[in-house]
C-alpha cells in the first residue's frame, strides 16, 4: 500500500468536486503538530478507525484538524453576540477540508468534577425521572409515612382558630416559589385587588414601592392578605382572611407568627396548609408536587443538611489509629498525640486544644476503668468507643467533661486559625454519606414520594441493569397511561442505551467525579444514541477504555447503530475488536512525534493486513505478535493475603498477592478490581510503611504486610496543570540539567547560579513573558491569540542566559528537544542519562523534554511517572500499582512496556496491574479475577492462579478470551 490514499486530479471541475463532497471528508495539506502534509479522503456514513502508535498523529488530524474545523465554521455561523459566550478555536492548519459534517466530539474527558453532576444528571434520565414523579408520585407523610390527603377549607381554619390567645400573626397567599422573571404583572395585579403588602424573598414591602423584581433571580413571592392577632372577636375576620388566602393562591394559605420580641433573630414559626396535599394526622401540608421538588439543585428539593450534595465531611474513626499496638498515652490517636506530660512534641496550632483535652481524657479513662497505658487493640468495643465518642453523659446540653475524640478533632479544626492546622486535622476526616438523607442528596419531603412502590431515592440506588428491569415490569392504565406512557418509554430506552455500552454496573446516583475517562466517554456516547441525529460526523477517542472483552461486541453494536442512523463514525483506537469491525483503516507513522505524521497504511481490513510498511497491519496479520512467555515466575512463595475484604461491593473474599511476581487483576467494569486495590491493598501498605493517615476497606486482616518498604501507585492524573510543568521537571531532570549549565566554563564566568536557568525565577527568564515563551492577546469575542514574545521570541529566558550553550544548544533548545534528541545530547552525563533512559524505555522518545503538562494525555502522564519511579533506585522490596497503563498505547508500545514491568519485577518488586488488555493480561505470572458481573453482581472471587490456571475456570470471563490467546 501507498502512503498517500488519494489519487487526485490536476484540474477537477468544481461539479465533481461538489459531488465528491457529499459522499466524502477531504482533508488536503493538514499541517496539525507533527502532521506532514497529509492528504486524506474519509467516506461518509462509515466506521472509521484512525490508528498508529502513541504520538504519530492520529488525534492531531482526528480531534485537532478535522472536529476543531467542523466547530470552528459552526462558531463562526453564529452571531457576534453568541460567539462572545462560546468562545471560538483557531484555524487549524491545513489547505482545504470540503465535505465536512456537523461535528460532534465524544473524548475522555467529558466528566464533570462538579459534586452535583451525577450519571443521571449527565444523560437527562433525572430529568425524566423528576417529572414521572412529580405528575404520577403518591405523596405520603415523611413523619408518618400515611398518605397525604387534601385538607378542608374548614379543617385548615380550625388549625388557625387554636393558636393561642393573643398570638400575633400573618395570613399570606404564596403565588411564587422559586422561580425566575421581573412580575411586573402580577404586582399590577395585586395592587388593583386592594392588597398593600407583599412579601419578597422573607422580606415585607409595600406594594406601592414595589414595581419589579431581579429578572434572573430565583424569588419566593407572597401577598399579605392580613395581619392579626387570635382572640375570640375575630372569628370572622380569621375566617375571612383564610379563605381570601385559598382563593388566592389555588387552595394554599401560610400562616406566619414573626419573631418574639425579645429575641428578634429567632426563625418566624411558619405553617403551610392545603387543600390539595396535607397530613390529617401530623398537620403537616405539602407543597404541590413539581419536576423542582425532584431536584438537589434547587432548595425546594435539595437535603437541607448537605445541600444536595449527597455527603458530609466526617471524622473516620479508623484514620484515627494508626498502630494499634500502641496505646493513648503512647500517642495511638495522633490527633492529640502523646500524653503531653510524659512527652512534649510539636503539635502545630492547636497544643492549647491538647492541654485540655488530655487532663479531661485521664478522668474520663479513670471513670471507666481504661487503662491508658494498654496496647489500643487490646482495649474493649466499648472502652473504644468511650474514647471516640465521650461517655454518654457527654451527649448532654452545657457537659463539661470529655466530649471524645471525634467532637475534639470537629471543634479543633473548626477553631483553627493556621492553614496547617486545619490541614492537619482535614487528614482524618472523610466524605461520607450524608446521615440526614443517607446519601439520596433530597429533602424528607421529597423521598417520601413514591411511584409504583418505590420512592426517586431508591431508585437512583439501583444500578441500569435493575431500574431497566422496574421500569419494564410496569403497566400504566386509565389517566397514568395517558400521563406517562410516553415518558415511561423514553425512559426505558436511555437506560437501554446505557445497558448497550457496558454500564449496566453504574447507579444513577453516582458521581460524575468518580467515573473513568472510558466510563464518562461512553455515557456521552448513549446520550447520542438517544438524540437520534443523522447526518453527523462523529468523532471519539478510545472508547474501548476500561471495558472487558466480554463487553466489546455491545460497545461495536452501538459504534454501529450509529452508523447505521446515516452519521459517520471516526475513531481513535487501539482495539484489536474494533479495527476488525471497521469499514475502513487509517493507520499513522511510521514512527512517533517527528518520525511520524504520515499515512503509512489505508483500506479495508484486508487490503490492511497487506501493508508492507505498517507496525499495526504486522500485528493485526500476525507477522509480529506478543508472545505468551515461555516461563513464568514461581508464586507459591510469600504473598500479601487480604482476608474478609468486603469494601463497597467485595463479597468478604480471601485474595493472596504473591511476592516477586507481576500480578494483574482483572474482571468486568464495576466488578471490584479498583476496591480490592487501590482502596483496600494500597492503602494498607502505605499505610504500614509511611504511616499516612489513610482510610484502609472494610476487611478482617491483611497479613505479609511486612515484604515491603515502599508503595508506588501510578495512575493517568495529569503530572501538573499549569503550561510550566513538562517533563523535564516532573522526572527532575531539569534540575540535573541546570547544574550541568551552571558549571559550564561561562556560566561560571558570570557567577551564574542554578536559578539562572530556571523559568520560574526573575534573574533568568524573559521580564517580558515571565519564562512563557509567549504572550496571550485578548481578541474581545474572538478566542485569545498565542504570539510568541517579542523579547525573547519564544526562547522563554533572557538573551544573556540563552548566550550559555551546552555543544551548540542553549537552555531553551534543549527544552525543545525530543526525548530521543536529548538523550544523544546528555549521553556523557550519567544523572541525566539516567533519567532520560528511563522515558525512552516506556516508549516516551517523541515527547518534547519541555512539552506543557497540560498536552500531554493520560497515558503518556502515566508513563512520564513510570519513568520517574524506574530512574529512582529501586529497593527491591517495592509494591509498583498501576492502573490500565495500555490506555492509548499502541501494540508496540504495549511489547515495551512489558519490558519495563518484567525489569521492576526482575529486580525483586511486586507489580500489581488492574487491566482489561489479553496482551497484558497474558503476560503475567498470577491473575485475580474479580466477577463475574459488576455492581451488585460482581465482588466475587472468581479465580486466582497463573493465566493456564485462570484459562480452564468454567465461570471466568476473562479465562474463556484467554482460552483463544493461550491456544
Amino acid at each position: 500500500m501507498t502512503a498517500e490514499p488519494t489519487v487526485k486530479s490536476a484540474t477537477p471541475s468544481k461539479k465533481s468536486a461538489r459531488r465528491a463532497s457529499q459522499k466524502s471528508i477531504i482533508v488536503e495539506g493538514a499541517r496539525a503538530h507533527n502532521l506532514q502534509n497529509v492528504d486524506l479522503t474519509i467516506p461518509k456514513r462509515k466506521l472509521v478507525v484512525f490508528t498508529g502508535p502513541s504520538g504519530s498523529g492520529k488525534s492531531s488530524l482526528a480531534f485537532d484538524t478535522i472536529y476543531a474545523e467542523g466547530r470552528r465554521r459552526y462558531v463562526e455561523s453564529l452571531s457576534t453576540y453568541a460567539r462572545q459566550f462560546l468562545g471560538q478555536m483557531d484555524k487549524p492548519e491545513y489547505d482545504m477540508i470540503s465535505g465536512l459534517s456537523p461535528t460532534i466530539s465524544i473524548e475522555q474527558k467529558t466528566s464533570s468534577n462538579n459534586p452535583r453532576s451525577t450519571v443521571g444528571t449527565v444523560t437527562e434520565l433525572h430529568d425524566h425521572l423528576r417529572v414521572l414523579y412529580a405528575r404520577l408520585g403518591q405523596q405520603h407523610c415523611h413523619k408518618c409515612g400515611t398518605p397525604v390527603s387534601a385538607m378542608s377549607r374548614d379543617a385548615i381554619v380550625e388549625q388557625v382558630l387554636s393558636l393561642p390567645e393573643g398570638t400575633r400573626f400573618m395570613v399570606l397567599a404564596p403565588l411564587v416559589r422559586n422561580r425566575k422573571g421581573e412580575y411586573r404583572e402580577l404586582f399590577d395585579d395585586l395592587r388593583h385587588d386592594g392588597f398593600t403588602r407583599v412579601r419578597i424573598d422573607g422580606e415585607i414591602r409595600l406594594l406601592e414601592e414595589v414595581e419589579k423584581v431581579a429578572l434572573h433571580t430565583r424569588h419566593h413571592i407572597e401577598v399579605v392578605v392580613d395581619r392579626l392577632i387570635a382572640k375570640p372577636d375575630k372569628i370572622q375576620r380569621i375566617t375571612d382572611s383564610v379563605e381570601l388566602a385559598l382563593s388566592t393562591a389555588e387552595g394554599q394559605c401560610i400562616v406566619a407568627i414573626p419573631p418574639d420580641k425579645d429575641a428578634p433573630d429567632a426563625p418566624a414559626n411558619e405553617q403551610l396548609y392545603s387543600t390539595q396535599r396535607a397530613c390529617a394526622a401530623c398537620n403537616i401540608a405539602y407543597d404541590e408536587l413539581t419536576h423542582q421538588s425532584f431536584s438537589f439543585n434547587t432548595p425546594l428539593g435539595m437535603c437541607p443538611d448537605c445541600s444536595g450534595s449527597g455527603i458530609t465531611m466526617q471524622v473516620e474513626t479508623a484514620a484515627l489509629i494508626i498502630d494499634p499496638k500502641k496505646s493513648l498515652r503512647g500517642g495511638v490517636i495522633e490527633a492529640i498525640g502523646p500524653d503531653p506530660d510524659t512527652e512534649r512534641g510539636e503539635r502545630f496550632g492547636y497544643a492549647e486544644e491538647v492541654e485540655k483535652i488530655w487532663p479531661q481524657l485521664k478522668t474520663t479513662a479513670k471513670a471507666h476503668d481504661i487503662d491508658l497505658d494498654l496496647p489500643w487493640h487490646k482495649l474493649s468495643k466499648t472502652a473504644q468507643k468511650t474514647i471516640f465518642e465521650g461517655p454518654k453523659e457527654a451527649k448532654k446540653k452545657g457537659y463539661k467533661g470529655f466530649p471524645g475524640i471525634v467532637s475534639f478533632v470537629n471543634k479543633a479544626r473548626k477553631k483553627a486559625k493556621k492553614k496547617a492546622t486545619r490541614d492537619f486535622f482535614d487528614e482524618f476526616r472523610q466524605p461520607a454519606p450524608c446521615p440526614g438523607c443517607e446519601g439520596s442528596r433530597l429533602r424528607p419531603e421529597s423521598r417520601a414520594v413514591f411511584f409504583k412502590g418505590k420512592p426517586l431515592s431508591e431508585v437512583n440506588a439501583l444500578d441500569i441493569e435493575q431500574a431497566l428491569a422496574f421500569f419494564e415490569g410496569i403497566e400504566l392504565e386509565g389517566r397514568e397511561a395517558i400521563i406517562g406512557t410516553e415518558l415511561l418509554e423514553e425512559i426505558r430506552e436511555r437506560f437501554g442505551f446505557l445497558l448497550n455500552v457496558g454500564l449496566s454496573y453504574l447507579s444513577l446516583g453516582r458521581g460524575t467525579a468518580t467515573l473513568s475517562g472510558g466510563e464518562a466517554q461512553r455515557i456521552r456516547l448513549a446520550s447520542q444514541l438517544g438524540s437520534e441525529l443523522s447526518g453527523v460526523l462523529y468523532v471519539l477517542d478510545e472508547p474501548s477504555i476500561g471495558l472487558h472483552p466480554r463487553d466489546h461486541r455491545r460497545l461495536l453494536e452501538t459504534l454501529e447503530s450509529l452508523r447505521d442512523q446515516g452519521n459517520s463514525v471516526l475513531v481513535v483506537e487501539h482495539d484489536r475488536d474494533t479495527m476488525e469491525h471497521a469499514d475502513l483503516l487509517v493507520d499513522f507513522g511510521p514512527g512517533a512525534g517527528r518520525d511520524g505524521g504520515e499515512i503509512v497504511a489505508y483500506g479495508s481490513l484486508e487490503e490492511f493486513k497487506k501493508s508492507e510498511n505498517s507496525l499495526t497491519a504486522d500485528y493485526l496479520a500476525g507477522r509480529k505478535e506478543i508472545a505468551v512467555p515461555e516461563t513464568r515466575r514461581p508464586t507459591d512463595g510469600p504473598c500479601v493475603s487480604i482476608r474478609g475484604a468486603r469494601h463497597h461491593n467485595l463479597k468478604s473474599i480471601d485474595v493472596d498477592f504473591p511476592i516477586g511476581t507481576f500480578i494483574c487483576v482483572t474482571g468486568v467494569s464495576g466488578a471490584g478490581k479498583s476496591s480490592l486495590v487501590n482502596e483496600t491493598l494500597y492503602p494498607a501498605v502505605a499505610r504500614k510503611v509511611f504511616f499516612k493517615h489513610r482510610t484502609v476497606g472494610e476487611h478482617d486482616e491483611i497479613e505479609g504486610l511486612h515484604h515491603f518498604d515502599k508503595v508506588i501507585r501510578i495512575d493517568q492524573s495529569p503530572i501538573g496543570r499549569t503550561p510550566r510543568s513538562n517533563p523535564a521537571t516532573y522526572t527532575k531532570a531539569f534540575d540535573h540539567i541546570r547544574d550541568m549549565f551552571t558549571n559550564l566554563p561561562e556560566a561560571r564566568m558570570y557567577g551564574f547560579d542554578k536559578g539562572r536557568f530556571s523559568f520560574n525565577v526573575k534573574e533568568g527568564r524573559c521580564a517580558e513573558c515571565k519564562g512563557q515563551g509567549v504572550q496571550v492577546v485578548e481578541m474581545s469575542f474572538l478566542s485569545d491569540v498565542y504570539v510568541p514574545c517579542p523579547a525573547c521570541h519564544g526562547g522563554r529566558f533572557d538573551p544573556t542566559t540563552l548566550r550559555i550553550k551546552y555543544r551548540g544548544h542553549s537552555i531553551n533548545d534543549v527544552l525543545n528537544m525530543t526525548i530521543a534528541e536529548a538523550a544523544e545530547l546528555f549521553d556523557k552525563h550519567p544523572k541525566i542519562s539516567r533519567i532520560l533512559q528511563t522515558l525512552l524505555d516506556v516508549g516516551l522518545d517523541y515527547i518534547q523534554l519541555g512539552q506543557p503538562s497540560p498536552t500531554l494525555s493520560g497515558g503518556e502522564a502515566q508513563r512520564v511517572k513510570l519513568s520517574r519511579e524506574l530512574a529512582k533506585i529501586a529497593t527491591g522490596e517495592t509494591l509498583y500499582i498501576l492502573d490500565e497503563p495500555s490506555t492509548g498505547l499502541h501494540f508496540h508500545d504495549i511489547s515495551r512496556l512489558l519490558k519495563v514491568v518484567d525489569k521492576l519485577v526482575d529486580a525483586g518488586n511486586t507489580v500489581v496491574i488492574i487491566e482489561h488488555n489479553t496482551d497484558i493480561i497474558k503476560s503475567a505470572d498470577y491473575l485475580i479475577d474479580i466477577g463475574p458481573e459488576g455492581g451488585i453482581g460482581g465482588g466475587q472471587l472468581i479465580a486466582q492462579g497463573t493465566p493456564e490456571e485462570v484459562a480452564k475456570v468454567e465461570g471466568s470471563y476473562t479465562g474463556k478470551f484467554l482460552r483463544e490467546e493461550l491456544g
